[in-house]
């Protein structure tokens, strides 16, 4: 099952870190690469998925299209506790669709770079 890791940050570099985190520590794997997302269009999908207010906005944000399990991907996030707000997006969420629709059209997120990961050797 896709899901979607919306990420919420203080600044660019925080973001850029806490993506990297998603892949290099938590060993999730993006379907896409890593999308720009305006800070209010986060700040909205935060309120809309978890129901609460919104306490503080935020500066810089992302859009990321997962190839793992939803379950998998919150598990992740429990363990390595990356430098931003995470939130995982399902097919259980009402706004999942609105970001299936848009996620195409969404740029691709700049100055991010892929971190290399390393392969274990056995």
């Amino acid at each position: 099952m896709e899901s979607f890791a919306v990420i919420r940050a203080d600044d660019q570099t925080k973001l850029n870190t806490a993506i990297s985190d998603l892949q290099r520590h938590g060993g999730l794997t993006f379907a896409t690469a890593p999308k720009e997302l305006k800070p209010a269009s986060a700040d909205k999908i935060l309120v809309t998925v978890m129901k609460v207010p919104l306490k503080k906005s935020c500066r810089a944000a992302a859009l990321v299209s997962l190839s793992d399990d939803p379950g998998v991907a919150i598990d992740v996030l429990g363990r390595i506790h990356p430098p931003a707000h995470v939130i995982i997006v399902s097919s259980r969420h009402d706004v999942y669709s609105r970001i299936t629709d848009c996620i195409a059209r969404l740029p691709d997120l700049k100055d991010y770079v892929a971190p290399v990961i390393q392969k274990k050797v056995p």
